[in-house]
């Protein structure tokens, strides 16, 4: 008991130490991590080939289940925020050390000189992570990341194995082994490069951490070795007053050592201090030597991982994620097996997906399976020679659409009701809404008139009168609703990008006056500008030359 009594006092005078300073003791112990961000280790694994990441990705898609329908899940923007606040910390505090001129860790080094860089891509997470996106993402049913987006599980895996190396071609094969299994919506493809944002976002705040944790635990070692030996013109003080009774919770490896580095090859007279990082270093079931390899091997490996963290975060702004993502995904594939998709341009390839995207909401059908239904009644219905029936695009964003929503059992949202109705009803629609609100505009004044006794004559004629104002107002009134309420639609168009095919070629014919050698002139320069302005219309050199028409006219 008396034991007792003398190591709790020593560990209060420890405590109350003027000179000891509070990292260490937060170094010996606090408060544990959510369980869903584990203990904050970094976001790596064990180094993958390309071919056995795809048989990773093959296996992570049949172990990963979702959430049937559309749950909310747990936010991201939460822990992003955080993470930005992590990380600012962090670079004020290496940025402090190197205005003491300090020596700092190479991760650190990467750290400061690209900071940046990380606060671009957190801005550009935050502006392309709108809440309702978020939310329509498939959230994981179990495991350490359930309620959070598959694809964010998917991202993870992918930094992990890769130590944060960023290669377009290395994430297409494993995007592409990972959908053998388990396909992917055409929305968690999209949001591949912001989740693999968030995930280096979070990666490089777990290393920034480490990094200033350990430099703390060197700070304080230094601090303590300083008392122990004596130096900078101090009196030297006794072990038993610079080090505390041995804590039950792991020192960290960078206290234990720079203290060490300091104490090795000193005095003999600092024998019980020795003695007390000898038993702290048994407690962990370590040694010197392996905590000085340990050490060093985990800056080694942060300064590399976050090297590769900075690099694939300027390599992701370059990428051209449009045409990654028509590589990765299957309703691409059937699209382009099945029609003239691939000679489209981007816009309408994406009028074809955003129409995919819609009815699988509202029906039972997967993405996948809306496609292939597309694709088949176009088929069907199309090998009459029709053209226009033989595209799927008719069925998915045209006079189809009515026909091929029925077919698949697709389920309008009710607040959709009456803009679908509004188009149904088509001009009938708008001047039957445009009579209605001027009936109603009419009606106010009138029925206030005639409950206060006006007779029937007058009614009448202020009915006359109001009626082309009541118009006016009603007809800006609908506009307004109409212009708000729906928005212009893109027309599907050909990307034609080694010119016009023959069989598409048309002359455009512009009468016109030629009553003067100087307006020919004219109208010879502004064929030339329009000729020069699109580079597509090479038929226009076959029908008119320029060079024929310059010496007819002369």
């Amino acid at each position: 008991m008396l034991l007792e009594t003398d190591a709790f006092a020593r560990w209060r005078r420890f405590r109350q130490s003027a000179e000891m300073t509070p990292p260490l003791i937060r170094l010996l112990g606090g408060p544990r991590r959510s369980p869903v961000w584990d203990e904050g280790a970094p976001i790596r694994a064990e180094f993958f080939s390309v071919e056995r990441l795809e048989e990773h990705a093959r296996s992570l898609a049949a172990a990963q289940t979702v959430t049937p329908g559309e749950v909310k899940g747990a936010s991201l923007v939460k822990r992003l925020a955080d993470n930005e606040t992590v990380l600012l910390a962090a670079y004020r505090s290496i940025a402090e050390a190197v205005d003491a001129g300090a020596e700092i860790t190479p991760a650190a080094e990467w750290l400061i000189d690209n900071f940046h860089v990380v606060e671009k891509q957190i801005r550009e997470v935050r502006a392309d992570l709108p809440p309702s996106y978020y939310r329509q993402l498939p959230k994981l049913a179990g495991g350490p990341l359930a309620g959070y987006p598959r694809v964010f599980g998917v991202a993870w895996a992918f930094v992990a194995h890769t130590d944060s190396h960023f290669d377009p071609e290395v994430l297409r094969r494993y995007l592409r082994a990972y959908q053998e299994v388990q396909p992917l919506t055409i929305g968690e493809l999209w949001a591949v490069a912001i989740t693999l944002r968030i995930v280096l976002v979070e990666n490089l705040r777990r290393i920034a951490k480490r990094v200033v944790d350990s430099r703390t635990g060197r700070r304080t070692a230094n601090i303590m070795a300083d008392r122990l030996l004596g130096a900078g013109g101090r009196v030297a003080e006794p072990a038993e007053a610079v080090f505390p009774p041995h804590a039950e919770t792991k020192v960290p490896d960078s206290f234990l050592m720079q203290l060490v580095h300091r104490l090795r090859d000193q005095d003999p007279s600092i024998a019980p201090a020795l003695e007390w990082l000898d038993i702290q270093l048994a407690r962990q079931g370590t040694t010197a030597d392996a905590v000085v390899r340990d050490e060093h091997h985990r800056q080694v490996a942060g300064s590399v991982t976050v090297r590769n963290i900075i690099t694939s975060m300027r390599l992701i702004s370059d990428v051209d994620w449009t045409e990654l993502f028509e590589r990765v995904s299957l309703v691409d594939d059937v699209f382009k097996a099945g029609s003239a998709f691939e000679g489209m341009d981007f816009p309408t390839r994406n009028l074809y997906r955003d129409a995919v995207e819609h009815l699988a909401r509202n029906c039972e059908l997967t993405e996948l399976e809306v496609a292939h239904a597309a694709v088949e009644m176009a088929r069907a219905l199309g090998a009459n020679g029709d053209a226009r029936l033989a595209d799927p695009g008719y069925y998915l964003i045209a006079g189809g659409r009515p026909g091929f929503e029925a077919a698949i059992g697709f389920r309008p949202s009710p607040k959709t009701w009456p803009g679908r109705a509004f188009r149904a009803l088509g001009i009938g629609g708008y001047v039957g809404a445009g009579a209605v609100v001027a009936a109603g505009l009419l009606a106010i004044p009138l029925s206030f008139a005639a409950l206060r006794g006006v007779e029937l004559r007058w009614l009448l004629l202020l009915g006359i009168l109001g009626l082309v104002p009541a118009i006016d107002v009603a007809v800006a009134l609908v506009n307004h609703m109409v212009t708000r309420g729906f928005r212009a639609t893109l027309l599907p168009a050909l990307d034609l990008r080694s010119g016009v095919p023959a069989e598409l070629r048309t002359l455009v014919a512009v009468p016109t006056l030629l009553t003067s050698l100087k307006e020919i002139e004219e109208l010879i320069g502004r064929l030339e500008i329009h000729y020069l302005a699109s580079a597509r219309a090479t038929s226009i050199s076959r029908c008119c030359p320029i060079g024929a028409m310059r010496q007819a006219n002369a």
